[in-house]
C-alpha cells in the first residue's frame, strides 16, 4: 500500500490552527500570558528585546579566543550595541546594570539536540545556560509552538529551530499530530516508502518545521531495541533528504551503527547524531562534505547510570568509544556541535556537554566552540549567536570561575542574559 494518490498537505490545516494544538500541548498558551492566550500577536514581526549593559567581568569571545578583562557588554532591544573595555564602549545613562565583577562573560550557549515538549522545559533550558538551540523531533509539533513563544517572549524559551515530528518507520501516535498523516496509519510496513517518506517530510514543512529529523538506527535508550540495527536504507534517506532539500531544508539523522552512519553521509544528511560508531571512512565523508557531528555524549553518559541492566551496560560500553570517535573527528577536522538530547521532562545543562567534549580530548576552547560559534554555524546563525560582538544576539552567561580553566564551570550559570533580558 502506498499513499502516491494523496494530494498535498490540506491548506484547512494551517500552520495558525497546528501552533494552537501545539501551543496548547506545551503549555505555552499560559507561559506566553493573557494576550497570547487570546490569539493576539506582537504588533511587529520583530523579537521584543531588552536594554541591558553588563559590567566588570571577564570577556571571552570564543571565535577568537581573545580575553577582555573588566568588560563591558551594552544590549539594546536584545543586539549587543558594543562589547570590550571600559575605555572603549559607553554605556548608555540610566541603562539597567548587571553587574559582573569576579566572574566570566559568554555568549549564551547552543544546545543542538534537544527534545522541547513544554514551556517548564524550555524555561528550564534557558536557566541552565542554553539560549539557542535546535530541537531532535517531538510528538506532536511542540517544538514549533515552543520557537514562536522565544519570538515573543525570549526570556521563556531559547530561540529554536523546530524539527516538528520524526521521520520514522512507525509514526505510533503521532499519526494523531495532524489530519494529513493518519493516512499512513493504514501502511502494512510503516513508513518506509518512497511515497511515504516524502509524505512526513512535505507535511512538516508544511506545518512549519526548520529541520528535518530521522533515523538511520534503533534507538539506545530502550532496552528491547538493538541500537545497530538499521531502519532505513541509504536509498530510503537520500528520499528524505532530496524531499527536504527541495524546500531549502536540511536532515539531522539519529545513527549509532558504522554502516548506518556511513548510509546518512553519503546520502547527504547536514549533522550525524550520536554515531557511536562512526568509522574513520565515514568521518573523512564528512570532513569532505562538510556534515556536522553532534555526538550527545551527556545522553550516552547517562545511560550509564541507568537503574535497567541493559541500559547502563550499554552506556557504559558505548561512551568510552564515542569518545574517541569525537576526538577523531576533531583531529581530522569534521565539525562538531555539542547537543545534550535531553528530553522527558529532565533538561540536562548544555555545559555538561562542553564538560564531556573536553574530556574526550578537546582542548577547552575547541569544547566551548562546539556550544558556540560551531554550534551557531550548523543552525544557520553564525551571524547572530556565539559571540558577544556588536549586531549579535544579546545572549550571555555568566559564570563563576575560568571556563578555559575548567569548563565544568559552564554547567551551573549564575546569571543567564536572554535577548538582553536577565533571566
Amino acid at each position: 500500500m502506498c499513499v502516491e494518490a494523496t494530494p498535498p498537505p490540506s491548506a484547512r490545516v494551517t500552520r495558525r490552527g497546528v501552533l494552537a494544538g501545539a501551543a496548547a500541548l506545551a503549555g505555552t498558551l499560559a507561559a506566553a500570558g493573557p494576550a497570547a492566550a487570546a490569539g493576539e500577536t506582537p504588533s511587529s514581526g520583530r523579537p521584543h528585546g531588552g536594554n541591558l549593559a553588563i559590567q566588570g567581568g571577564t570577556l571571552l569571545d570564543p571565535a577568537t579566543g581573545e580575553v577582555t578583562e573588566n568588560a563591558v557588554v551594552v544590549i539594546e532591544d536584545g543586539t549587543v550595541r558594543a562589547a570590550g573595555r571600559p575605555g572603549d564602549v559607553a554605556v548608555p545613562h540610566g541603562a539597567e546594570i548587571l553587574h559582573a565583577h569576579g566572574r566570566w562573560i559568554l555568549p549564551g550557549l547552543v544546545d543542538a539536540h534537544i527534545h522541547l515538549s513544554t514551556a517548564a522545559e524550555a524555561r528550564d533550558a534557558v536557566r541552565k545556560g542554553a539560549t539557542s538551540a535546535r530541537s531532535g523531533s517531538t510528538s506532536f509539533y511542540q517544538d514549533i509552538a515552543v520557537r514562536e513563544l522565544a519570538r515573543h517572549s525570549p526570556a521563556l524559551a531559547p530561540r529554536l529551530t523546530a524539527a516538528g515530528v520524526f521521520v520514522t518507520p512507525d509514526l505510533g501516535d503521532t499519526v494523531l499530530a495532524d489530519p494529513d498523516l493518519t493516512p499512513l496509519a493504514r501502511l502494512k510496513d510503516g513508513v518506509r516508502s518512497a511515497e511515504a517518506l516524502r509524505r512526513v517530510v512535505e507535511v512538516n514543512l508544511a506545518r512549519g518545521a526548520d529541520v528535518i529529523k530521522t533515523r538511520v538506527n534503533e534507538r539506545a535508550g530502550l532496552p528491547e531495541q538493538d541500537p545497530l540495527a538499521q531502519v532505513y536504507s541509504h536509498d530510503q534517506l537520500a528520499e528524505i533528504v532530496a524531499a527536504a532539500r527541495r524546500r531549502g531544508k536540511g536532515v539531522l539523522c539519529h545513527s549509532y551503527s558504522e554502516q548506518g552512519c556511513h548510509d546518512a553521509v553519503t546520502a547527504g544528511i547536514r549533522s550525524l547524531e550520536h554515531g557511536a560508531f562512526v568509522g574513520e571512512r565515514t568521518l573523512h565523508e564528512m570532513r569532505r562534505r562538510g556534515t556536522y557531528f553532534t555526538p550527545t555524549l551527556t545522553a550516552i553518559a547517562g545511560l550509564a547510570e541507568s537503574t535497567n541492566p541493559v541500559l547502563a551496560e550499554r552506556g557504559r560500553a558505548y561512551l568510552p568509544v564515542l569518545k574517541r570517535a569525537v576526538l577523531a573527528a576533531h583531529e581530522l577536522g569534521v565539525p562538531l556541535a555539542a547537543g545534550t538530547d535531553s528530553s522527558g521532562g529532565t533538561v540536562r545543562p548544555i555545559g555538561r556537554e562542553v564538560e564531556l567534549m573536553r574530556a574526550a580530548g578537546l582542548p577547552a576552547l575547541d569544547a566551548i566552540r562546539t556550544a558556540t560559534t560551531g554550534a551557531a554555524r550548523l543552525l544557520g546563525l553564525d551571524r547572530t549567536v556565539g559571540r558577544l560582538a556588536r549586531g549579535f544576539a544579546g545572549d550571555a552567561i555568566l559564570v563563576d570561575g575560568d571556563p578555559l580553566a575548567d569548563v565544568s564551570v559552564l554547567k551551573q550559570p549564575v546569571r543567564v542574559v536572554r535577548a538582553g533580558y536577565a533571566v
